[in-house]
């Protein structure tokens, strides 16, 4: 093996958060990331190539998103000594947001995802980050 990519995590959960971040993030590039088991009894995050290099088979148990993640999760994310830096900064900036904003934003039931997908769109950029012009943008992201 040359060139392999393998982080390895003591966590399951830790690998699954770090593998999504690695599917979201190379998207573009098509390259899929996923967990087989480390060589210590823990897990280990990979390339597709990489596995099939190693002869070696992803586990089935990364889920497609976050759309069932539940507070203990969020619990065990908040948790962590040394967090991934993707939820670190996600959780960051929402700390930092005062706490009446947030109680507003409850409250009143904004839609958080049609907000983003306004900022997103304002930035003239597609989902892939490639720039398409404002006009483009607003039709992509605000349908």
């Amino acid at each position: 093996m040359d060139n392999f990519y393998l982080d390895i995590f003591s966590s399951q959960e830790k690998a699954i958060h770090h593998c999504l971040w690695l599917n979201f993030k190379y998207r573009i590039a098509k390259i899929t990331f996923g967990i087989i088991n480390g060589p210590d009894n823990n897990f280990a995050v990979v390339e597709e190539a990489t596995a099939k290099e190693m002869e070696m088979s992803f586990l089935d148990i990364l889920p497609k998103d976050y759309s069932n993640m539940n507070y203990d999760d969020i619990r065990l994310i908040r948790m962590d000594k040394e967090p991934l830096p993707h939820l670190e900064e996600l959780f960051g900036d929402f700390s930092t947001i005062d706490g009446e904003i947030l109680r507003f934003i409850l409250h009143s039931k904004i839609p958080i995802e049609k907000i983003i997908r306004f900022i997103l769109a304002e930035r003239g950029f597609d989902k892939n980050h490639r720039w398409c012009g404002f006009s483009k943008s607003f039709e992509t992201w605000l349908k």
